[in-house]
């Protein structure tokens, strides 16, 4: 099981050399861009040493996991279900509030957030059942036992209530669906169900922040009040349910055959999501509601949630091509960016090391989810595949989403940069997922 006096032979022979300059450059302009964002705190080094331990921990953990046998996990998927479930109720029990969510272990020297470790628990849990059942994924029956999987820790983590933490599980599910080969109206479902119980509730935040609209358009304060009021809501259901209906019956006269089978389970996903967007209105709270949707047009609370864009926006515009120097940011060293140390780390480079920095730094991102995609192609089995795939999934979604974000491009949730951002808990998931890519990668070829 474990060979760690040849373990570093191998990973010398067989390193992927574009991989771990790109881990390497990611990870010191994050420690570079924290300690800047720290000077203008009584004590800056405390966050640097954190994250430095954290790191250090890591790659001890890199090199632990690079020795295992990945294929290991998949046969343990249930005992490491069971355990990532036990840490996620544990956190409700015994677990510290911060920020409204009960999400972490607070250990006096240390604080610890499970949920950073049960995401890729499940990758592992999940791509072992579906390399299980790959050959059944397009029956309706287990592909439902999949999302139950996901769903499990989706209901915990709701719990607490986290709902960022939440977001990655939607895209690392479905790409696994996906290359497993599940049908595509099955994950069109998924989607579809998912914008409409997440999508319901930040539309009607984003009117309520224009009363302006609701005053004079009658159709919007309809849809609006609907969501509160049952009858306007059973009248709207009622109203699609007779045009989706109608819609049938023309195209049947179009000699278009279309089982009345289509139209009942269209009509039940479209019910479900609006059902579903009570749980999550009820789960969210006002600012993360608020969060989500000013991106759209910040000034409509440029002193509430629209603040950290227009100031993550106007750090990285007045770093221009060469940066202020890092340092040097006056958006960060003054403290107008707000969470500079995690969420917006990436505007601290955009303003200190300008354009040139931050197009450096999306590059080696591209480049390290790049190399763990190759890992995924060249695994030797379909499990190490798939547990690639959905580690690389994730660093891009986080990427992707977190960029976007200090951008005004995408909706402010509140995930970090994976690899730059502080954050303990964070920088210890990110390790572990590395040495999983590492097992997987070293054992491309042969299993020892």
């Amino acid at each position: 099981m474990f060979k760690t006096k040849t373990v570093f032979p191998r990973i010398i022979e067989n390193i992927d050399w574009l991989f771990w300059v790109s881990l390497i450059f990611l990870v010191s302009i994050g420690c570079l861009a924290i300690y800047s964002a720290s000077l203008n705190y009584d004590n800056p080094m405390k966050f640097i040493i954190t994250q430095f331990a954290a790191l250090t921990i890591g790659m001890v953990g890199i090199i632990f996991l690079a020795s295992f046998n990945y294929q290991y996990y998949k046969h343990f998927n249930s005992l490491i279900y069971a355990f990532s479930c036990f840490l996620l109720i544990s956190v409700l029990v015994f677990g510290t509030t911060v920020r409204a969510t009960k999400g972490w272990f607070n250990f006096g020297f240390f604080s610890f957030q499970p949920v950073e470790i049960t995401k890729i628990m499940l990758i592992l849990v999940l791509s072992a059942f579906l390399d299980n059942h790959w050959k059944e994924i397009q029956k309706l029956s287990v592909l439902c036992k999949a999302l139950c999987i996901t769903g499990g820790h989706l209901f915990l983590i709701m719990l607490q209530p986290d709902f960022s933490s939440t977001l990655s599980y939607f895209p690392v599910t479905l790409i696994l669906l996906y290359i497993t080969g599940a049908k595509l109206r099955h994950l069109l479902s998924i989607i579809l169900y998912g914008s409409l119980a997440m999508g319901i509730p930040l539309l009607v935040t984003f009117f309520k922040l224009q009363p302006e609209l609701l005053q004079s358009s009658k159709v919007i304060s309809f849809f609006v009040n609907a969501t509160t009021d049952f009858k306007s809501a059973v009248l709207i259901l009622g109203s699609i349910s007779l045009i989706v209906f109608l819609i049938r019956w023309f195209l049947i006269k179009l000699r278009i055959h279309v089982a009345i089978i289509y139209p009942i389970i269209f009509l039940s996903i479209i019910t479900a999501g609006c059902f579903s967007s009570v749980v999550v209105d009820k789960s969210l709270k006002e600012y993360q509601r608020k969060r989500l949707i000013v991106f759209l047009k910040p000034q409509i609370d440029s002193r509430g949630a629209g603040y950290n864009i227009i100031q993550s926006k106007i750090a990285i515009g007045s770093g221009r091509i060469i940066g202020k120097g890092f340092f040097k940011g006056t958006q960060t060293q003054l403290g107008f960016l707000p969470e500079q140390r995690t969420d917006f780390i990436f505007s601290v480079i955009g303003e200190e090391g300008g354009y040139l920095f931050s197009q450096l730094t999306i590059l080696f991102y591209f480049f390290f989810v790049w190399r763990a995609l190759l890992i995924a192609q060249h695994a030797r089995d379909r499990y190490g595949s798939l547990v690639a795939t959905g580690i690389a999934t994730m660093f891009a979604f986080y990427g992707i989403i977190n960029i976007g974000m200090v951008m005004g491009l995408m909706p402010v949730t509140g995930l970090p940069l994976l690899l730059l951002s502080y954050g303990g808990s964070s920088m210890l998931s990110s390790m572990i997922a590395v040495g999983i890519l590492m097992s997987i990668h070293l054992r491309r070829f042969n299993e020892y």
